[in-house]
């Protein structure tokens, strides 16, 4: 596999940026569920250090995801015998779960600042956690998860509509199968 993208395949680099980056935000939705339900402070900080890490690390990801797309690579084209309107659906999820994971990225490091418990997540700050509903970024953070969630669902729902029904092999584009 090359690592730039052909007409009809993405390259090594965008296929690695994009599992790298789904793994990162099952890790973060796994993560952040947990620490919002669980009851222990020690637990919930160790999940909390993770979910930053792992939101960091998609934040980077997607930025340069975006950089690789306009100085370094061009996308396959389109698949074929596709609708104006599933084309421009296609388009917009992926622009919307870019613009979701980079306001979410936002709104997490806003909602870690104003609340202080980024000493307590470098461990220079005691426990308890502070109450993160009180920040402004933290309302922000949970509707767009839930959004995200539905453009998630879209994107897959869509990846196996294309290999399973149309049968056209879509995910061989993303480095799946041949």
């Amino acid at each position: 596999m090359s690592l730039k993208s052909s007409p009809t395949r993405y390259g090594g680099v965008a296929v690695a940026i994009h599992w790298l980056t789904a793994l990162a935000i099952f890790g973060m939705l796994i993560s952040g569920l947990s620490a919002a339900n669980t009851l222990d402070e020690a637990t919930r900080l160790t999940l909390l250090r993770g979910h930053a890490v792992m939101g960091t690390m998609i934040g980077v990801l997607t930025v340069l995801r975006i950089v690789w797309w306009v100085f370094f690579d061009k996308r396959p084209r389109e698949v074929g015998g596709m609708s104006r309107a599933q084309a421009l659906a296609a388009r917009s999820v992926h622009y919307g779960l870019y613009a979701v994971i980079l306001v979410m990225v936002a709104s997490g490091l806003g909602t870690i600042l104003l609340t202080g418990a980024n000493l307590q997540l470098v461990g220079t700050a005691p426990l308890p956690l502070p109450d993160f509903t009180l920040a402004p970024p933290r309302t922000l953070h949970g509707i767009l998860a839930r959004v995200l969630l539905v453009l998630m669902a879209g994107h897959i729902g869509a990846a196996l509509y294309h290999q399973f029904v149309r049968r056209d092999r879509l995910l061989a584009r993303m480095g799946l199968g041949r």
